[in-house]
């Protein structure tokens, strides 16, 4: 339960109350927050694309400590941390409540518990200031943040890659959007936090404060993956979806071989840890690579993206690895498509990328919502219509690309 309202330095008492009304204000501003797994994010953007005001917390340490996300630990830290990264990003914008044009919040797809503590405490912003509400969907404002940096139009075709979701669409507009593929089990952030965990990398003394996929990604720099052999996932199937789990369980029996070649128990350090981050890293890489050339293909068939300057969007945590994204850039090049990655910093989840969102909705005049009692937040969502079975018929054989990195 929130206990204490947002504290606006430049607001009288009346204004608080919402009695006073908006001026004319331009640009338009938004303040995003985002809870939907384990960073609270909270910004002020305006229709420029200026960054008025952010903060972030991220959960990071304390689930490294407890091996992954736990729900309620993570719901928890929201429910400590939500008022004063708000009031951080609100108080470092100047931004006062008679300025905001709206609040956007990330009410899908993520963990429940998280998602509640965004969505409650942003319906008692929006109750006391007596501004309109903007659902925002979590992967629709990592597809969307490229736009508040470079003119990129639509069409454009997206791949998102993070811990918890990875998919292939293509962006025919705000909120519209056509599902060429996705994972059918884990997604590649929580495979290599998965392996990072089985080869006890907080126990590395260079990875004890990295994240599972920064630590392989640290160590696959110091490794050769071609001492461990690996298989292709879904190398049969002529589709645009992802499946990481039979990667992960090979990864496994491999571990586990090697621990007992050299007489090891699990948490002790292999010796060939950096090749098998190494090769790990370059499975899912080329993974990811082959099913964003085939979605390529297909829509170069079926005429969905323009024909001259043709845009591929990589965005989610996962994007942030500097080996994906040069399999990505080989695979867009040799197919005279123009690679877009945001920075790092907007890759991962924050609340300048959700309240961006909330402009482009408030553009498109889309869900901009004056009486929001009836939202609900929704922990499973797909992000716009299903086309991965056309995928599937077109069957498409991807030419063999060589990822030199």
């Amino acid at each position: 339960m929130v206990t204490h309202c947002l504290r606006f330095r430049a607001l009288s008492g009346v204004a608080a109350r919402g009695l006073v009304a908006q001026p004319r204000c331009e640009p338009r501003v938004v303040l995003g927050i985002e809870s939907s797994c384990d960073d609270t994010g909270a910004a002020v953007v305006d229709e420029t694309g200026r960054i008025l005001g952010e903060a972030l917390y991220s959960q990071k340490e304390t689930h490294l400590k407890a091996g992954g996300i736990i729900p309620p630990v993570a719901q928890r830290l929201h429910k400590e941390h939500i008022e004063r990264v708000v009031q951080e990003a609100v108080d470092n914008s100047g931004v006062s409540p008679c300025e905001l044009t709206a609040i956007a919040t990330t009410v899908k797809p993520g963990l429940a518990l998280s998602l509640g503590v965004g969505l409650e405490y942003s319906l008692k912003l929006i109750q006391q200031y007596k501004k309109p509400f903007i659902p925002i969907h979590h992967m629709e404002a990592h597809a969307l943040t490229i736009r508040m940096l470079h003119f990129v139009e639509f069409p454009f075709l997206v791949l998102l890659v993070s811990g918890g979701h990875s998919l292939l669409a293509v962006a025919r507009g705000v909120s519209d959007f056509l599902l060429l593929g996705q994972t059918l089990d884990e997604a590649p952030g929580d495979t290599l936090d998965k392996v990072a965990r089985r080869l006890s990398l907080r126990n590395h003394p260079a990875c004890s404060t990295m994240s599972g996929g920064e630590a392989i990604e640290y160590l696959a720099k110091m490794g050769n993956r071609l001492h461990v052999q690996l298989t292709q996932p879904m190398a049969q199937h002529l589709d645009c979806d992802f499946s990481f789990t039979g990667l992960r369980n090979q990864v496994n029996q491999i571990i586990i071989k090697k621990e007992r070649e050299e007489g090891l128990q699990e948490g002790q350090m292999l010796s060939c840890v950096n090749d098998i981050a190494a090769a790990v890293q370059h499975t899912v890489a080329a993974h990811l690579a082959k099913r964003t050339h085939r979605a390529i293909l297909f829509c170069k068939k079926e005429g969905l993206l323009p024909q001259k300057n043709p845009i591929l969007v990589v965005s989610g945590g996962v994007a942030c690895n500097e080996y994906i994204r040069k399999a990505l850039r080989i695979i867009a090049e040799a197919n005279g498509v123009s690679l877009h990655c945001p920075p790092p910093k907007l890759c991962t989840d924050n609340g300048i990328m959700i309240a961006w969102n909330g402009i482009e909705r408030l553009r498109a005049g889309i869900d901009v919502l004056h009486n929001p009692k009836a939202i609900r937040y929704e922990p499973k969502a797909p992000l716009g219509i299903d086309f991965s079975e056309q995928v599937k018929k077109a069957a498409l054989s991807v030419p063999y690309l060589k990822l030199k990195i």
